[in-house]
C-alpha cells in the first residue's frame, strides 16, 4: 500500500513477462510475409500457370473486344470454377488443369513452393500493426516509470530500477529492429500487390494472399478431380474391353459348337 504508483508499476511488470513472447510471436509473423512475398514473386510455375490462363482466356474470346488481353484481374482466378462447357460436367479450372497435365505437367505442384502461403493467409496488417504500438507503447510506458521512480519519495528500490535499466537496453534496441523489419515488409507488401498489377490503395495485401490461397485450394481440388475422372474411364474402358473379349470369346464357341458335333 505504501508503493507509489503501485498500478502503474505493475502494469510495467505485466508487459515485462510478456514482452518476450510478443516480440518473438510479431517477428514471425513479420517474417512470414517476407518470405511468402519472396516465394510468389520468385515462383516459375505460378507464372507460367498464369500465362496459360491468359492463353485460354484470350482464345475463348476471341473476335471480341477482350480477345487480345495483356493480363486480367488478380480475382478472376476465383470465377475459372464458375464458367462451364455446354454439357456442365466440366469448369474452366478443370479444363485448365487438364491442359497443363498434357503439356506442363512439372507446374501441377507448383503450391509446394509456397510454403509460407497458408499461414500468411491468416495474418492482418491492421493487427501487426495494433502489436506493433503495443510493444511501442510498453517500451515508453517502461521508460516513464523509471523516470517516475527515480523521483520517487520516499524512494523505490534500487534493484527495481536496475531491472527497468536493464531491460530497457535490450527493448529498445529490439523495438528499433522490429520497427525496421515492420517498414520492409510494408514495401514488400505492397510491392507484391503491385506485381499482380494491382493498386495498394485498391487491393489490400490480405487480398492478394487470400485470393491466391483459394485458387491453389481450387486448383488442388480440380485436378484431383481430373485425375479421380480418369480414373474411371480407364477402368470403364478395361471392363468394356474385358465385355468385348468375353462376348467375341462366346461367340467363337457359338461357331465351333454345331462342327464338334
Amino acid at each position: 500500500m505504501k508503493v507509489p504508483r503501485v498500478e502503474s508499476k505493475l502494469r510495467v511488470f505485466y508487459f515485462k513477462i510478456q514482452y518476450r513472447s510478443q516480440v518473438a510471436d510479431l517477428r514471425i509473423n513479420l517474417n512470414t510475409i517476407n518470405s511468402v512475398a519472396k516465394e510468389i514473386r520468385g515462383s516459375v510455375k505460378l507464372k507460367r500457370i498464369m500465362q496459360a490462363i491468359l492463353s485460354l482466356g484470350n482464345a475463348l474470346n476471341q473476335g471480341t473486344a477482350r480477345g487480345s488481353a495483356i493480363g486480367f484481374r488478380l480475382d478472376s482466378l476465383l470465377k475459372l470454377s464458375d464458367i462451364r462447357a455446354r454439357n456442365n460436367k466440366m469448369t474452366l479450372l478443370h479444363y485448365l488443369c487438364k491442359v497443363l497435365e498434357e503439356k506442363l505437367p512439372e507446374v501441377l505442384d507448383f503450391h509446394k513452393n509456397l510454403v509460407f502461403l497458408e499461414a500468411a493467409s491468416k495474418l492482418e496488417f491492421k493487427i501487426l500493426a495494433e502489436e506493433m504500438q503495443a510493444i511501442s507503447n510498453g517500451v515508453k510506458n517502461v521508460e516513464q516509470e523509471l523516470i517516475s521512480s527515480n523521483n520517487d519519495d520516499p524512494p523505490v528500490s534500487e534493484t527495481f530500477c536496475e531491472h527497468l535499466k536493464r531491460f530497457l537496453v535490450v527493448a529498445e534496441a529490439e523495438v528499433r529492429s522490429l520497427t525496421s523489419l515492420y517498414t520492409a515488409v510494408n514495401r514488400n507488401a505492397d510491392a507484391l500487390v503491385q506485381y499482380f498489377g494491382e493498386d495498394p490503395a485498391r487491393c489490400s495485401f490480405e487480398q492478394v494472399i487470400s485470393t491466391l490461397f483459394n485458387f491453389t485450394r481450387m486448383f488442388e481440388r480440380a485436378h484431383e478431380e481430373n485425375s479421380k475422372q480418369q480414373e474411371l474411364e480407364r477402368k470403364r474402358a478395361h471392363r468394356e474391353a474385358e465385355q468385348a473379349k468375353m462376348k467375341l470369346a462366346m461367340h467363337k464357341n457359338d461357331k465351333k459348337t454345331p462342327n464338334s458335333k
